[in-house]
């Protein structure tokens, strides 16, 4: 799990699963790039981190078109990268009544058309340090168990998983592994959203269809390591689920 020496780029690094998983490969001896759009949580995940070095850009994964210009930047400043994590998701807690295709492309633009070129731009030789090649995408259980409401966010990381393996043998000669972690409901801001619109009453029913309770953001972050670290070099086109036992039912 040794990380000293590389270097990461951590995408939805404000809060959450990203911050958290900033704050462990910082721990682990990584020098961090930490993309969100939320520049106040940025600094406040910045003042957690372990070590020197690290840097932090206020973008916009909407605009796509930007992506590779921004990575790129990040490189020739900061240095070859060894991988990245592709945390930022957006929620989508629409039945399907309620959905538009203005309201699941945005869904879609961030969880999945992002990572695609993030991983598009992160193999090039300006950017890519050459060794020690992991990226790890944030999916979800709902990927593989239905959920009511949920039909757009299911979509979108049912793709990223698709994507992920079939990337996952482009990029195996490079040589550069793909995985990616699915939680459960995990205990972030994104959970306090969904709280709002269910209410304590149905986030106890949630609660209950995790055996070992709701996660924490940290669980989530241990995975991420392990798959970025070489403990898993000879992993990859993988889902690793880490979901308290919700799909065990």
């Amino acid at each position: 799990m040794e990380l000293t020496n590389r270097r990461y780029l951590v995408t939805g690094a404000a809060s959450g699963i990203g911050r958290a998983t900033s704050v462990l490969l910082s721990g682990l001896g990584a020098t961090l790039a930490c993309v969100d759009l939320d520049q106040s949580g940025l600094r406040e995940t910045g003042s957690l981190l372990v070590g020197q070095g690290h840097v932090f850009r206020t973008l916009d994964l909407l605009d796509l078109s930007s992506i590779p210009g921004w990575i790129s930047g990040i490189a020739e400043e900061f240095g070859k990268l060894h991988g990245f994590v592709h945390a930022a998701g957006a929620p989508a807690p629409w039945p399907l009544k309620a959905l538009s295709p203005p309201l699941w492309r945005r869904v879609l633009t961030v969880n999945t058309e992002a990572a695609m070129i993030l991983s598009q731009a992160f193999q090039k030789r300006s950017i890519f340090a050459g060794e020690h090649g992991s990226i790890v995408f944030i999916s979800s259980v709902i990927a593989r168990a239905g959920s009511p409401a949920a039909t757009a966010y299911a979509m979108t990381k049912a793709a990223l998983e698709g994507f992920a393996r079939s990337v996952a043998l482009e990029l195996a000669r490079v040589p550069i592994r793909v995985n990616c972690v699915a939680p459960g409901f995990v205990q972030t801001p994104m959970l306090e959203r969904m709280d709002a619109l269910w209410g304590p009453e149905q986030l106890e029913r949630v609660e209950a269809l995790h055996p070992l309770g709701f996660g924490r953001a940290y669980d989530i972050a241990c995975a991420v390591a392990f798959l970025l670290a070489d403990t898993a070099r000879w992993i990859t086109g993988s889902v690793l689920v880490v979901d308290g036992g919700y799909t065990a039912q």
